[in-house]
């Protein structure tokens, strides 16, 4: 608190702003800090950066999904990352429906869980799809059967195990999902007032779209918190030299399977000798034993062999490379 002034200080002030000799603005403190505000029921634990890494991270994942699900669904699909925020999870869970899709997923050696709201539309589009139907969503929805439940839950893993290439750039995580829940007044897995990150997802099957929203809270991610920027991100991804990439490449053309027949001879019958063959009949072709044999790689002629048996089993001896320009 500031000194009291004496009668004669208040008299000489005021005659000095009488006469003009003080100015009131001039003694006015114009160096006002600002006054950020704060909401301490919201706590500002992601900040921009960490939520656009997040996004960077689910744009892989959706191009991960975008090429895997279509080996089960035998049906197109497309993912796109629509936005990503951050609020407490009361906000998450009260504006859930039911029936629900809550996917509980380990994100194991990360403390706690995500989870993964699966929009019901979707659920019976895969549903109907992995049953042998065209993949469409029910008019009016209800509860999903046990039978049901299954089939989404084998769908649902194999999404949850895409997520680890991703994360790869961030922490090495091994995801796993410990269950599903289908009700949402049993969707209290954190403390309500507690922070977290909404990345949503839009995905179309055929022709039904709907959205993923997967639910990241803080004390999951707090571990690795720091990491979550994206220049930390970009760093750490792996970038192969040419050498390596080549390597590469050629490792996995090395595993490609690719079908290989050897033609034992040619002959010309009649529709009619054809349709009399039995068991047992001998038809003779144009080739003797001791001639070598034609070896073709898909349609492509590449060996010349001679025929014989290795163990039990018939076989051929490569005896010549056909190169061809």
């Amino acid at each position: 608190m500031g000194d009291v002034l004496s009668q004669n200080e208040i008299d000489s002030l005021l005659q000095a702003l009488s006469s003009g000799e003080l100015d009131v603005d001039e003694m006015k403190d114009t160096t006002e800090k600002p006054v950020k505000s704060y909401d301490f029921a919201r706590p500002a634990k992601f900040s921009k950066e960490h939520l656009r890494t997040l996004e960077n991270i689910f744009e892989h994942y959706g191009r991960l999904l975008s090429t895997n699900l279509p080996v089960y669904l035998r049906k197109s699909v497309t993912v796109e990352v629509m936005n990503s925020e951050a609020v407490t999870y009361s906000e998450f869970s009260n504006a859930l429906s039911n029936p629900v899709i809550l996917g509980v997923v380990n994100m194991d050696p990360l403390d706690g869980t995500i989870i993964m709201d699966l929009a019901d539309n979707l659920g019976f589009a895969i549903i109907d799809r992995m049953l042998g139907g065209q993949g469409e969503a029910l008019e009016k929805s209800r509860d999903f059967s046990e039978i049901e439940m299954i089939i989404i839950e084998r769908v649902l893993s194999k999404c949850v195990e895409l997520l680890e290439e991703p994360w790869e750039g961030v922490v090495e995580i091994h995801p796993r999902l410990e269950r599903i829940e289908t009700n949402s007044q049993f969707a209290q897995f954190i403390s309500p007032n507690e922070m977290i990150a909404i990345v949503t997802l839009d995905i179309k099957i055929g022709d039904v779209q709907g959205l993923m929203n997967v639910c990241l809270p803080f004390i999951t991610l707090e571990d690795v918190i720091d990491k979550l920027n994206t220049k930390f991100w970009y760093s750490s991804l792996k970038k192969d030299s040419d050498k390596e990439y080549r390597e590469n490449i050629e490792m996995l053309l090395e595993k490609a399977p690719m079908p290989i027949k050897a033609v034992l001879g040619n002959t010309l019958i009649s529709v009619g000798d054809f349709l009399g063959l039995q068991v047992g009949d001998i038809i003779r072709v144009d080739t003797k034993v001791d001639e070598e044999l034609d070896v073709y790689v898909g349609n492509i002629k590449k060996f010349k062999a001679l025929p014989g048996t290795s163990d039990d089993d018939y076989a051929v001896r490569v005896t010549s490379v056909i190169r061809e320009e």
